[in-house]
């Protein structure tokens, strides 16, 4: 088993990494591309022309070695075509910015065709002792599994604005939620291919980001922003609806967009329309590098991945509103300070 999983992060690891160059190649002669001076962005940080389209590897290393290690089946079935749909209108997406709603509406696409394939949350450990049991409910288990889906497929990629921040600390998601994964292969002989799935998805993150780290080669793109959310998403409900894990290892992102999408309501803006107030644009004004950023996502990442798997449902949820009320209390207080640097230079 371990042996199978060393294998499987290898490869994937190893086609992502191959298959980027040509990407890269293909990306700049199709014009999927990301220059600031033609496609001006509130969220860009980089300069210079710098190819998208970094989905379409990181979807090949995640499905081939899909292909060679499990059947064809109705969930196999279901991740080909949500991944391949996701990434087709992600490189649409790099070749001319779309509309947010087109972008939302592919999104609830892929999140609709798992839960017709059979996905649902069929019950939520109670951290008071018990089970919630959402199954006995009609329609209820899958209405979460949809809302969970739609949630992280979408707003994972508000945190993926710097030079290999989004493969590292999607890489070290997917390596934590395939050891949670493995704790159960014992106890349920199909679990293991849950831990497969997980550990392909970070071998293929982690064979992305070399060309993604300062200074990037090519960017995730919307296709690979989105793949990374689908992905964990669908892992997370897959391997026994741990989704308190999940959370815990995904806290930054998923604090972040709360933050985010609440001030954009009481402004009353459209929440899905693009800004450069999230953390990572917050530290670079505060003088961190994009090197600095990226690491500091990551390590978080790690810290509370090794933390979730060490604790109980009590625990993880006492870890995770301290960690929420630290980092909200952290993006506040860098918010005020930008507002009054920009109130100073504007006097």
């Amino acid at each position: 088993m371990y042996l199978s999983i060393i294998i499987l992060i290898f490869l994937s690891f190893a086609i992502t990494y191959f298959v980027t160059p040509k990407v890269i190649k293909f990306a700049n002669k199709s014009g999927l591309v990301d220059n600031p001076k033609v496609r001006p962005h509130p969220a860009h940080i980089h300069q210079g022309i710098i190819p998208r389209a970094g989905g379409l590897g990181l979807l090949l290393g995640i499905i081939i070695p899909s292909f060679l290690v499990f059947p064809f089946n109705r969930l196999l079935f279901g991740i080909i075509v949500s991944t391949s749909l996701l990434v087709a209108i992600g490189l649409w997406d790099d070749k001319k910015d779309r509309s947010p709603y087109i972008r939302l509406f592919t999104n609830t696409l892929a999140a609709l065709i798992m839960i017709l394939v059979g996905i649902n949350i069929p019950y939520i450990t109670n951290p008071f002792g018990g089970i919630w049991h959402l199954d006995t409910i009609p329609f209820l288990s899958y209405l979460a599994a949809f809302i969970w889906i739609l949630w992280t497929t979408n707003i994972i990629g508000w945190s993926g604005g710097v030079d290999g921040q989004l493969p590292g600390f999607v890489a070290i998601s997917a390596f934590i939620i395939g050891l949670l994964s493995l704790r159960f292969a014992a106890q349920d002989p199909k679990q293991i291919q849950v831990t497969y799935l997980s550990f392909i998805t970070g071998g293929a993150f982690l064979g992305f980001l070399p060309w993604n780290v300062y200074p990037q080669k090519i960017m995730p793109g919307y296709g690979g922003k989105t793949l990374a959310g689908f992905m964990l998403a669908v892992l997370s409900i897959l391997t026994f609806s741990k989704l308190g894990t999940a959370l815990l290892v995904l806290i930054i992102p998923m604090t972040d967009a709360v933050f985010m999408l609440s001030k954009r309501i009481l402004s009353k803006k459209s929440p899905v329309l693009a800004t450069n107030d999230h953390l990572h644009h917050h530290l670079l004004s505060l003088g961190w590098s994009k090197k600095k950023v990226a690491v500091f996502y990551w390590l978080i990442s790690l810290i509370t991945g090794l933390i979730a798997l060490s604790l109980n449902v009590k625990q993880k949820i006492f870890a995770m509103a301290v960690i929420v009320v630290v980092i909200l209390g952290f993006i506040i207080l860098i918010d005020y300070i930008r507002k009054l640097s920009k109130i100073s230079q504007e006097e």
